[in-house]
């Protein structure tokens, strides 16, 4: 293993930079920039069981160091990734692909991830549960421990592959829903998804986006998923993949003092698509700087 190296959960990492889901594609347009094989992996636009539109546009906005969307899952269905993305994918990217999935029921997910698991180039099933639960009120999945554990335990019955639970961070007990995850069969817990946002034109007085809210993301959040990630990771014994507002190598180190195994970054994706590539070119230099010998050394350091 280099300095570099990260496990996460039983796979090796060349790096712990992840693309995050939603801000990469099925990565063969940034193949065109720059090789991807260079990533320590990427979880790929969340997919759900049946293909998807997605929200009435407009849906994203801008906003301070950071933007709000709502584009609502939209993809082309499991069955046409399978069929059409990935043998895409496979090639320019010769490693392991983290598979983001997204449902809205229970039977969705486990659907869905039973197709992904069979695919030999996922490596990780990385399950989205900040949906809204439609036979739960639309309440999301990831806003009770009960109803997280229900989709982790059903996603394992029908896996082979590591799951790892990504959680919305617009909770008040953030620690609880992961306990809950873990309890129920999770390999790992990903975090934090976007906070909930809003803006209004004031030209138009309306909110700007169709939807009214959206998803919060950009580098104004990293303070927020340092310490969700800090909570989960001292509570957990299982490993967390860490993200929100990662802008840079440093933000990559802050995230694994707090306790992150691997960290995804997102947005910066959309502000500049070489962001992943330039951070872990600069990571040798930060660590350098910090006396950092190896990236495993440092995994939940800051105590």
């Amino acid at each position: 293993m280099g300095r570099l190296s990260v496990n996460l959960c039983g796979i090796e990492l060349d790096n712990p930079v992840i693309p995050a889901s939603g801000t990469f594609g099925y990565g063969y347009e940034f193949a065109e920039l720059y090789d991807i094989n260079e990533l320590g992996t990427f979880s790929f636009k969340g997919t759900t069981k049946d293909p998807r539109f997605g929200n009435p546009t407009p849906r994203i906005a801008e906003c301070t160091a950071g933007m709000i969307n709502a584009v609502g899952l939209q993809n082309p269905g499991v069955e046409k990734v399978i069929s059409e993305e990935l043998p895409k994918l496979k090639k320019c990217f010769n490693k392991k692909v983290m598979a983001n999935v997204s449902g809205f029921a229970v039977e969705d997910y486990a659907y869905t991830c039973e197709m992904l698991d069979k695919q030999e180039q996922v490596g990780w099933l990385e399950v989205n549960v900040s949906c809204p639960n439609v036979h739960g009120g639309g309440m999301s999945f990831g806003t009770n421990p009960e109803a997280a554990a229900e989709v982790t335990a059903a996603v394992k019955k029908v896996t082979t592959k590591p799951v790892i639970i990504k959680l919305s961070p617009n909770v008040t007990d953030i620690v609880a829903i992961a306990k809950a995850c873990e309890a129920a069969g999770a390999d790992g817990i990903s975090l934090i998804n976007t906070l909930l946002g809003m803006r209004i034109d004031l030209k138009t007085k309306k909110p700007v986006i169709a939807n009214k809210m959206g998803g919060f993301s950009g580098s104004a959040i990293f303070p927020v998923a340092v310490r969700m990630v800090y909570q989960v990771a001292n509570a957990v014994d299982i490993p967390v993949v860490g993200m929100g507002g990662v802008t840079t190598a440093e933000d990559v180190v802050e995230l694994m003092l707090a306790g992150a195994t691997a960290v995804e970054v997102g947005a910066a994706n959309l502000i500049d698509p070489m962001a992943s590539k330039n951070i872990i070119d600069d990571l040798p230099r930060v660590m350098d700087k910090y006396g950092i010998n190896n990236l495993n050394d440092i995994t939940g350091g800051a105590k």
